[in-house]
């Protein structure tokens, strides 16, 4: 579980990152990864969406629990200050978690490289 610090919970941070983060896709997911300007940083925070075309319930709640598990194990070696958007594909419920962890950790240092 994410502590409360490092989750995006306004609706109006969701919409800034995505509107204005670099994005890195995958065939699973897309990440928006902006950086914060701010005096201080702060954590690095991560905010998920997972839509109705993932699946049903069970499955989206799945699929942002897998999700979660992985912001959760990256975040020690995450830099400080930057707001991170997962936005789960419809593959995302189909993917083994061997990929799944590889390409949003691969595409969250790709995003950071980009926003720095």
């Amino acid at each position: 579980m994410l502590a409360r610090a490092n989750r995006i919970v306004r609706g109006d941070d969701y919409r800034m990152v995505v509107r204005r983060g670099r994005r890195s896709a995958t065939a699973h997911a897309v990440v928006s990864v902006v950086r914060r300007l701010d005096d201080d940083p702060g954590p690095t925070r991560f905010g998920f969406i997972v839509a109705k075309t993932v699946g049903n319930a069970v499955t989206r709640n799945l699929v942002r629990r897998r999700l979660k598990a992985i912001a959760h194990g990256v975040l020690p070696s995450a830099p400080l200050g930057y707001d991170v958007v997962v936005r789960a594909l419809p593959a995302a419920a189909q993917a083994a978690w061997p990929t799944l962890l590889e390409d949003i950790t691969r595409s969250f240092a790709r995003g950071v490289e980009k926003a720095a």
